[in-house]
């Protein structure tokens, strides 16, 4: 990783897992945990996720459409579907992302999908660690 340039770093600290509270070192995040499905106040790890993918996925998608000279739609949409699933080796992770782009062509919005996902550094994370489903909707 020697040839990289660290851009930013987002620095948190969490206690009491998935009952507990994250924070981040600048106060702009100061969220309360809860488990999935426990009907708790707050948030979980996988929306967490999942917010985070898509929000950057979006960013990946204007790169790709300024690249390609055409304008990403302002009402683009990505929504994020995280599971966290068992199998006979553990848990994991699986995730549907819905893409909205509308008014684009449907291959110029795959385009800007498939370019995205090459791209985007939470795909290039996921990529060949958790399977991954993308829709255009």
């Amino acid at each position: 990783m020697s040839d990289r340039t660290v851009l930013y770093t987002g620095k948190t600290s969490t206690t009491g897992g998935r009952d507990g509270q994250s924070r981040s070192d600048d106060g702009q995040l100061d969220i309360k945990l809860s488990p999935p499905g426990s009907g708790k106040p707050g948030s979980n790890p996988e929306q967490l996720f999942g917010a985070g993918w898509s929000a950057c996925f979006i960013g990946a998608m204007g790169f790709a459409a300024r690249a390609q000279k055409i304008a990403l739609p302002a009402d683009t949409r990505v929504s994020a579907e995280i599971d966290l699933v068992q199998g006979n080796d553990g848990y994991a992770l699986q995730a549907r992302l819905n893409v909205s782009l509308p008014g684009l062509e449907r291959e110029v919005a795959q385009s800007l999908i498939d370019a995205a996902h090459q791209t985007c550094p939470y795909s290039k994370a996921t990529r060949g660690n958790i399977d991954v489903a993308f829709s255009l909707v």
